[in-house]
């Protein structure tokens, strides 16, 4: 699926909304690929989703959500692959920029706090995962979640 809607959306005029269908089309393949959590098509993936953000980026700087969204997952991406440094760089960046665009008590915020976490203890900082995990991100995520979450 994730082809065919590249295939179908690649020869669009570059024009705005050619240039964002070509752009969803890109990141749909990206995330086909990566969804099947085999090592080939994350090396396949990681590619495609790199360039997805490069134009959101470089077309749609305004459109920070969707930006955030299609970083998120090109780290999410880098994790699977084991390539957890350049993976905890974009997870800060996208981290930070929710801080600041919705405050750190929004569920995205917490969302992408305990993804740096959890790479964090993939990689053995165990007291930096602790500090995040536990003394910052627990009790804002029970204040603002409610603690059923």
């Amino acid at each position: 699926l994730g082809w065919a809607c590249w295939k179908t959306y690649a020869g669009r005029p570059e024009t705005n909304l050619g240039l964002r269908h070509r752009c969803v089309g890109m990141e749909i393949l990206g995330k086909s690929l990566f969804g099947n959590g085999q090592s080939v098509d994350s090396a396949l993936a990681i590619p495609t989703l790199k360039a997805s953000l490069a134009m959101r980026r470089r077309y749609w700087p305004q459109d920070e959500s969707e930006i955030l969204i299609t970083q998120s997952n090109l780290a999410n991406c880098l994790d699977e692959a084991e390539r957890y440094d350049e993976s905890l760089v974009l997870q800060r960046e996208a981290y930070a920029r929710r801080v600041a665009l919705f405050g750190v008590s929004h569920e995205l915020s917490i969302l992408s706090g305990s993804n740096i976490g959890a790479t964090l203890l993939k990689v053995n900082k165990w007291d930096e995962a602790k500090t995040l995990l536990g003394d910052q991100l627990l009790p804002v995520a029970r204040q603002s979640l409610g603690s059923d979450h």
